[in-house]
């Protein structure tokens, strides 16, 4: 008789219905914060955030997929229909009413920086649960959940650096009174 593969694994019992639903909408955010970082990755490939953007941008991805290896190794389906609603949503949040020009200003680049690190700081929130999860169920790998949470720690500070830059270029360029040099 073959051994299901909770008990093989470790696993005590199915993941509850709560936990699908959560991550799940995990996988939803991080599908349109992928997004949102590859679009700021391209449009900032020559600008001084470049770099940094297209490391964190590779990150996410990874931690995508993490979440991903995290939901097969528990037995939870994909909800495709949130992961496409989700790839939709990014995408509709770039379009500008008709007549309007498209052109990238520091003003969406604080707002991209700062939705990128809503975005990190509920992913680690989200690493932090999955740790609780862990204590009650070996399918879920401790050290690994554990270097996951402290890479989002790493990514937050880089969001905080980049926002600090970007905030204080826009920022400064725009004083009333201020005479261009």
């Amino acid at each position: 008789m073959a051994v299901p593969a909770a008990a093989r694994s470790g696993g005590a019992r199915d993941a509850p219905p709560w936990l699908g639903i959560y991550l799940n909408d995990h996988l939803a955010a991080a599908t349109a914060g992928v997004g949102l970082a590859r679009r700021m990755a391209r449009g900032h490939r020559r600008s001084a955030y470049g770099g940094e953007l297209a490391r964190l941008t590779a990150e996410l991805i990874q931690d995508r997929r993490s979440l991903l290896r995290c939901m097969a190794s528990l037995g939870i389906p994909v909800r495709r229909a949130k992961v496409h609603a989700a790839r939709a949503a990014e995408r509709a949040a770039r379009l500008t009413p008709v007549g309007r020009t498209r052109r990238r200003s520091g003003v969406n680049t604080l707002v991209g920086l700062e939705t990128l690190r809503l975005g990190v700081e509920g992913k680690a929130l989200l690493w932090r649960s999955l740790l609780a999860v862990a204590v009650h169920d070996t399918r879920l790998r401790t050290d690994r959940l554990a270097a996951l949470l402290e890479r989002a720690g790493r990514q937050l500070t880089a969001l905080d650096s980049l926002h600090a830059r970007a905030a204080s270029a826009l920022l400064a360029s725009r004083v009333p009174g201020r005479t261009a040099r």
